[in-house]
């Protein structure tokens, strides 16, 4: 079964711990998001140096273009020490916009900024869509995702350019080369029975059948 989003004006609130977080986890999504040309995107960052900012702000412009971009300055790492006043971000971030669909890191990623920002994000988000992405990394926490969005080569090849393009400062990492990326979208496309894809945890749905 393939459930889709009701046609006509869609917000989307993107929520990341680090600058590239949404864009690796779900940047093939958002390109396909951005193709409806009726979607209005707002961009929640909660770390990164100022050159990571930059990276992030021009990130947010190519994969869905027009989208407003906040960064709350915490430190890399600590977030959990600062549990409160991420909280009180997420808040901030939150208030005078009323997004249809949320996308947040899942809980069950190894890493604890993450970890906290998607224990946070269903008491912030308690009526939108909140679909939580999934970010491969050395700690092998990948799980069982619930949804997925198949994606055609060119958006899954076109989303990896502008990874390449727009992250200068993560491609010295071991990790950071086009192999892993359209791996990681083909092995979720064979699991959705398409080419390739991008897969979410997914932890409450309301189904409206009228």
């Amino acid at each position: 079964m393939i459930l889709r989003l009701p046609d006509g004006p869609l917000t989307v609130a993107c929520v990341a711990a680090h600058p590239d977080d949404v864009e690796i986890a779900c940047g093939g999504t958002l390109l396909e998001l951005a193709a409806r040309q009726d979607v209005t995107g707002h961009w929640l960052t909660l770390t990164g140096t100022d050159e990571r900012v930059a990276e992030a702000r021009s990130a947010a412009q190519a994969f869905l273009p027009g989208a407003t971009t906040t960064f709350a300055g915490f430190a890399d790492g600590y977030l959990p020490e600062r549990w409160g006043d991420v909280k009180r971000a997420l808040h901030d971030f939150a208030d005078g916009i009323r997004p249809d669909l949320v996308l947040v890191p899942w809980v069950g990623d190894a890493h604890q900024d993450h970890r906290l920002v998607a224990r946070l994000a269903p008491t912030v988000w308690r009526s939108a869509l909140l679909l939580h992405y999934e970010i491969p990394k050395w700690d092998g926490d990948l799980g069982r995702p619930q949804l997925y969005v198949p994606l055609d080569e060119a958006t899954v090849r076109r989303k990896v350019d502008l990874l390449d393009a727009l992250y200068v400062s993560q491609r010295t990492r071991d990790w950071w080369d086009d192999e892993l990326f359209l791996g990681f979208a083909r092995t979720r496309g064979v699991e959705a029975k398409t080419r390739y894809a991008e897969a979410f945890h997914v932890t409450k749905v309301t189904l409206g059948l009228r």
